[in-house]
């Protein structure tokens, strides 16, 4: 396909880069969209298929998380509060139950907010504060209720195979520990034998583990756990490395809700305050809304703040962190209407950029680009990116991004080539999916928006980056 004077616009020296990447051999099966734009005009720099949707991985995290800037603000602060169904008495005894309040804070016990070793270290703190106002006794249970934020568990489009592993942990009105559960094996010293579950972190009541993982010659983890959102059954297969005293392995946090009430409980008890029940979830309650629940009859005990919509994202973009994602695109309808789905969150994200920029054939279904369900074409990035350079929060949203050879998912990206340091952006990868979206400090001093999607190559992750790096050097030139 000729790539040239049809496209409206003056050629440039990004334009014979542009057609030897779209005539490789290795692409001759795969779909390409291309669009770069000069973001003091708006001119196309260069196209190819810049109006094709298609699935574009973490990429998509753009969109949720420009979303939350817009929607919630780069301040926005979720609360998490401590309810009892009535004042303490004149002992310290709550006669009724313990609630937390969930507002979707994925910060807490968060390992890109505490140290390895402390992220339970909050709970005792909030236990500690308890114990200060007074609390020596639950007569009832501890309560955790994420219901503002729905049940939905995963968003459509989402795998069976990535659903059990930690980054296809799905959002949460009470996230914990980044809704990760932590797996400790023993590995012997014999390829084909069988692995030992030690340990779990946190600890699962009635939980069930079926493992099939084996011991192997590989280097890293090559092992898969399978589980459905809510179930407590899991099963693991694969292989991990021989003569493993303790391997970790991470997968998805079954029942957040749950858990948090679980790991509260557990420290108040710690504390020395008595518990009369175990621990519940509201999912298996049958209640009213939250909005209603809690009425002035019920007693504010504490409020705890999380970690703002500008940090949340900071670690969104430059790390990839699934869970992240989806949490801001919650908060982004959380805020507007109290409903803290990501239904919600996506309806109140497509709203918002239906006003601001042609939206036809952009097709989201979650926040974080694991949903193969997704389609975005290379325009649709660049409109969103010229929309957020002209934005309030500009310095903010740029802020999140990963600087090409420099840092984040990026650090790796034309290292000691001309766009080091000149390209900052997001990356997506997936199986036969490679991605980046971004802004380019071109060499004449023209700021630039680009994005480009390839779907279905023949080749390597590697070497499909190595013909990407070839159209971020020329831009960087321009």
């Amino acid at each position: 396909m000729v790539i040239g004077m049809s496209t409206g616009y003056a050629q440039t020296t990004l334009d014979p880069v542009l057609q030897q990447f779209v005539d490789d051999p290795q692409l001759a099966n795969a779909s390409i969209g291309f669009c770069a734009i000069d973001l003091a005009t708006g001119a196309k720099i260069a196209s190819h298929a810049p109006q094709t949707a298609l699935p574009p991985a973490s990429t998509t995290k753009l969109f949720a998380s420009a979303a939350a800037f817009e929607l919630a603000g780069a301040n926005y602060k979720p609360k998490t509060r401590l309810y009892g169904t009535r004042a303490l008495d004149s002992k310290g005894v709550l006669k009724g139950d313990l609630w937390i309040r969930g507002g979707g804070d994925v910060s807490l016990g968060s390992k890109y907010y505490n140290a390895e070793e402390t992220q339970a270290n909050f709970l005792k703190a909030w236990a500690d504060t308890l114990y200060a106002l007074g609390l020596r006794k639950v007569e009832g249970a501890v309560i955790g209720d994420g219901s503002e934020f729905g049940y939905q568990g995963a968003p459509d489009g989402w795998n069976w195979a990535d659903m059990g592993n930690y980054y296809g942990a799905g959002p949460s009105g009470l996230p914990i520990y980044d809704n990760m559960l932590r797996y400790y094996f023993k590995v012997g010293g014999t390829a084909g034998s069988k692995t030992t579950l030690l340990k779990t972190f946190p600890y699962l009541a009635d939980f069930n583990f079926n493992n099939y993982i084996l011991a192997g010659k590989v280097s890293g983890d090559n092992s898969y756990v399978y589980g459905a959102p809510y179930s407590m059954d899991r099963f693991g297969t694969g292989f991990l490395p021989l003569n493993s005293a303790s391997f970790m392995v991470k997968g998805s946090l079954p029942d957040p809700e749950l858990q948090f009430a679980a790991e509260l409980h557990a420290a108040l008890i710690a504390k020395g305050i008595e518990i009369t029940e175990k621990p519940k979830g509201v999912r298996n309650l049958d209640l009213g809304p939250a909005s209603k629940r809690y009425t002035a009859a019920y007693a504010l005990l504490y409020t705890h703040e999380g970690a703002s919509v500008a940090s949340i994202a900071y670690w969104t973009n430059m790390k990839s962190v699934n869970v992240f994602a989806e949490t801001l695109l919650c908060w982004a309808g959380y805020v507007k209407n109290g409903d803290g789905s990501t239904e919600n969150g996506l309806n109140q994200a497509e709203k918002f950029w239906r006003s601001k920029f042609p939206v036809e054939g952009l097709y989201l279904k979650d926040g974080s680009g694991l949903s193969r369900s997704n389609a975005i074409s290379p325009q649709h990035f660049c409109d969103l990116l010229q929309y957020m350079h002209a934005s309030k929060n500009a310095k903010a949203f740029k802020a999140t991004l990963a600087v090409a050879g420099e840092s984040g998912t990026l650090a790796g990206l034309c290292k000691g080539q001309a766009a080091q340091g000149k390209v900052r952006g997001k990356s997506g990868t997936m199986s036969r999916i490679k991605a980046y979206a971004g802004y380019v400090d071109a060499k004449s001093g023209k700021q630039l928006a680009f994005a480009v999607i390839v779907n279905n190559y023949n080749c390597t992750n590697d070497a499909m980056m190595t013909k990407i790096e070839k159209l971020l050097n020329a831009m960087a030139v321009l």
